[in-house]
């Protein structure tokens, strides 16, 4: 088998770091092989934001490091993805002049310049734009008008900006361990990119990405994003509601969480209730706490989640209107019973993406829906990227090795 490239993706957040080598193949560039994939634990970040800067150099070189030792393979570069309570996400328009007959794709760039140039917000970088129509003189949603005959081209463009302190320090954390950063893509735009099909993306179809604190949601039309917002509750929130309600620790909590519960959805009088002791979950607590109580404080918070997401799509006139379904990724939507809730309070049919592409993927520890923004990092990155994705044991690296060495005994 002849392998195209190797490519490393880092997806960071709260409370790990997952680094993945893959390698494309060259007689098939849609199909790729993990070569290894990396879980570590990462203390330094909390909501997004670098708490502590060398223990979070720490915690990534020992990922990256990890992950070289088991791949046999050097990585010099990555892209990055990570979510942060920052991010916005800005609908502009931008208008150009055609300096020719024709459309070129010097004029696209022009137009989303002129997208960007009406985005002033202090302290804010722009991190991507993305293409929602564009208007042909007086032709709309025309979704790409290179080599059209024009004397004005219009876009209605959807900006990813963040906070510019937040991603300086995630760019110099990683600058600091000696990787070089190919491109950095939202977890908003990462998996309803590469989860969604071309037919769901022609339809109307809603990507829910349940995160730790926040649920980020996109929805698609005619192959163009069309909506996008920020939830701020996650997981961790159905979390803190058990340690509170139940008279718990955050560990206890955690444990019922993953272990124990799961959405109700018929009436609890009906149901027999057990207790469970948290001696039984090994930790050092007195007391018990019944079933159907701890399945009514998870449903509630996940209930809540979606009463968000129905309000969302309300906003845009399209409550109960998508024919292509809800997409739920991220690890909450391993929650048992989550699919039939979605069903209940969104009226649209629903299911949980799990990546299948092929038969190496699916043998990995990768084929989990917590996954999918690092395996959808790697493919946007293999589409719009270029020769940077190229890694492999070359002189290059071996330099870029020697100056790891010097930089942990030279403080």
């Amino acid at each position: 088998m002849n392998f195209d490239s190797i490519v490393t993706s880092i997806n960071i957040w709260s409370s790990k770091i997952k680094t993945v080598i893959w390698s494309f193949i060259k007689e098939e560039k849609e199909n790729f092989v993990v070569l290894w994939v990396w879980n570590s634990e990462s203390n330094a970040i909390r909501k997004w934001n670098i708490l502590d800067m060398e223990e979070f150099k720490d915690n990534l070189d020992k990922s990256l490091s990890q992950a070289e030792k088991m791949a046999t393979e050097g990585i010099s570069g990555a892209t990055i993805s990570f979510n942060s309570s920052s991010f916005e996400v800005v609908v502009s328009k931008g208008v150009t002049a055609i300096s020719w007959e024709e459309i070129t794709s010097g004029d696209i760039d022009r137009v989303l310049d002129a997208a960007k140039a009406g985005i002033n917000m202090p302290n804010k970088e722009i991190l991507k734009v993305i293409p929602e129509y564009f208007i042909v003189d007086l032709e709309e949603g025309v979704k790409n008008p290179v080599w059209m005959s024009a004397r004005k081209l219009e876009v209605v463009a959807h900006i990813f900006i963040m906070n510019s302190n937040v991603l300086n320090n995630i760019k110099k954390a990683v600058a600091d361990v000696w990787i070089e950063i190919i491109d950095i893509y939202p977890n908003l735009l990462n998996s309803p990119e590469g989860v969604l099909t071309k037919r769901q993306r022609e339809l109307w179809v809603v990507c829910i990405d349940i995160w730790a604190t926040t649920t980020w949601i996109t929805v698609y039309e005619e192959w163009s994003l069309i909506h996008s917002a920020i939830i701020p509750i996650g997981w961790d929130n159905v979390t803190n509601d058990i340690a509170l309600w139940a008279r718990v620790s955050i560990e206890v909590a955690e444990k019922l969480k993953l272990e124990y519960s799961e959405i109700m959805l018929e009436d609890p009088k009906w149901i027999d209730s057990k207790e469970i002791p948290f001696k039984k979950l090994g930790l050092n607590e007195e007391g018990w706490v019944a079933i159907d109580y701890l399945n009514q404080i998870v449903t509630a918070r996940y209930d809540e989640i979606f009463q968000y997401v129905k309000k969302e799509l309300r906003f845009i006139w399209k409550d109960w209107m998508l024919p292509e379904w809800a997409v739920l990724v991220w690890w909450a939507s391993k929650q048992r019973w989550i699919v039939d809730l979605s069903k209940e309070v969104l009226k649209l049919p629903s299911f949980v993406w799990t990546p299948t592409i092929n038969d190496e993927l699916v043998d990995t520890s990768i084929s989990d829906p917590s996954f999918a923004a690092v395996v959808w990092n790697v493919i946007l990155a293999k589409k719009y990227s270029i020769d940077h994705s190229t890694f492999s044991l070359n002189f290059k690296w071996f330099i870029d090795s020697i100056n790891k060495i010097f930089k942990k005994i030279i403080p």
